[in-house]
């Protein structure tokens, strides 16, 4: 019995697939403005501390054991820990332990994390291959424009079908970056993104889960294989992206074609990359920023009779784990995101370890949150009343949470935050010597001297 196949295809898809790898093939190097290089620094700088220091998280130590079996040559190196192993595993581990604490860079207009896939593939083969410095950058800055700007002809259908579009469009900004750094011409990087585009990964269903953080770990993995096979002449469909039947159309029913393509090479996607000051989901920030801010307007826990929440309905749908059981869960609680707040003053990636997550002051003060969903509020805001035990109620609205595009993070915030990550796995001495080689990345002849800063001596 014959099968009703049609497919509801756009006519007039651009050749996205094409265009894009002209562009990473031909576009010059260092092509862009002195502000965008230095955000590249900066997104290379908040990911390498992110990698450093979860590197000794149990989810890094399942990851390598498996990839021990596979007895891996000694290529590349797995940061925070110094074992050397093959690039594509590397690439993995890396891209776990850079997201792990949910403390990685953030493109608000897609929530995509772009750094995890994309630089923990092109620093896994970049060290191999003996890559620049300026090598590197430029691959992080082509590859992460890729994954954005796929991102952004897709979201927000895409993620609302319950794809973590971190990794269902990292491997294509992996790929990207890969195949620059491996010189690749357009024809072969179009069929690196081909290869790529038969790779999404990531369910929203993960969120909470070591498999959250495997997802951009898999990405990366995936995005340097395609540029490996592409390099040695494998092949794969030339409208791989656009066709009817390829990823975009497959995967959402949004498919704005202008995103991909408009101000190619003028506007760059790494240049609306964010820094997490808190170590959670995104959409918790603002309402963690406000009771910070009911914090230093004196406000403590011991008063509180209850605090009154209003978010958007993203925020408790993403977020609304009234009891985490443990640090992983508690990422995607806006109700333990207010208690740390208001409790620390702060929500590190101490704040999120399972004991304090289950410490019974802080499950009380869980249980005062009452959240509420007003759509008239932003994704980006917070309406936050403390209700006290004297009946006093203490406002603060958050139109704009620090970290924020608005109100980013200074150079000086990062370096203080891979402090807190980096410290205690490197030493502080040594992690300011690898601070000081990030932000020198761009000029270095090679990536040895980064590698071997970014592991314990």
């Amino acid at each position: 019995m014959a099968r009703n196949t049609q497919v509801a295809a756009d006519p007039n898809a651009p050749p996205i697939t094409q265009i894009l790898a002209r562009f990473v093939a031909t576009h010059p190097s260092r092509g862009w403005s002195d502000a965008v290089d230095h955000e590249a620094h900066r997104t290379f700088m908040n990911w390498i501390g992110c990698a450093v220091g979860a590197a000794r998280h149990e989810a890094a130590e399942s990851a390598l054991a498996a990839v021990r079996m596979l007895e891996p040559a000694a290529q590349a190196t797995v940061l925070g820990r110094g074992d050397r192993i093959d690039m594509a595993s590397a690439a993995l581990i890396n891209g776990i332990t850079s997201h792990t604490f949910d403390y990685d860079d953030t493109h608000l207009k897609t929530i995509i994390h772009p750094a995890g896939p994309v630089a923990s593939a092109v620093l896994a083969l970049g060290e191999h291959t003996g890559a620049s410095g300026r090598q590197l950058i430029d691959a992080l800055v082509l590859g992460i424009d890729v994954s954005c700007r796929i991102g952004n002809v897709m979201y927000p259908d895409h993620y609302d079908r319950g794809w973590h579009i971190t990794g269902s469009t990292g491997m294509l900004g992996a790929a990207a970056g890969c195949a620059r750094l491996l010189g690749l011409d357009a024809q072969r990087t179009a069929m690196a993104l081909g290869i790529a585009a038969s790779q999404p990964v990531g369910m929203r269903e993960q969120f909470g889960t070591m498999t959250k953080p495997f997802h951009p770990g898999a990405a990366a993995r995936a995005g340097l294989m395609a540029a490996l096979l592409a390099k040695n002449g494998f092949t794969a469909s030339p409208k791989a992206l656009e066709a009817p039947r390829g990823m975009i159309q497959t995967v959402s029913a949004k498919c704005d074609w202008r995103e991909a393509t408009d101000e190619l090479g003028q506007r760059f996607e790494i240049s609306f990359n964010s820094y997490k000051p808190f170590a959670c989901g995104i959409v918790i920030h603002p309402s963690i920023d406000a009771c910070v801010q009911l914090r230093e307007q004196g406000v403590r826990p011991e008063q509180v009779a209850r605090i009154e929440l209003k978010v958007h309905s993203l925020v408790l749908e993403l977020t609304g784990k009234k009891t985490p059981a443990d640090g992983l869960q508690a990422k995607f609680s806006v109700y333990h995101g207010c208690a740390a707040g208001l409790t620390f003053g702060r929500a590190a990636e101490d704040e999120f370890s399972d004991a304090v997550v289950n410490r019974p002051d802080l499950v009380a003060l869980r249980a005062k949150v009452v959240a509420t969903v007003d759509d008239a509020i932003g994704e980006a805001s917070a309406d936050v009343t403390a209700v006290l035990n004297d009946g006093r109620r203490v406002h603060v609205f958050v139109e704009h949470a620090i970290g924020s595009l608005q109100k980013p993070m200074t150079d000086a915030q990062l370096e203080g935050k891979f402090h807190g990550l980096a410290d205690p796995v490197l030493g502080a001495a040594p992690t300011a010597r690898l601070i000081e080689a990030c932000w020198k990345v761009g000029t270095a002849p090679d990536l040895k001297a980064i590698t071997a800063l970014a592991v314990p001596s």
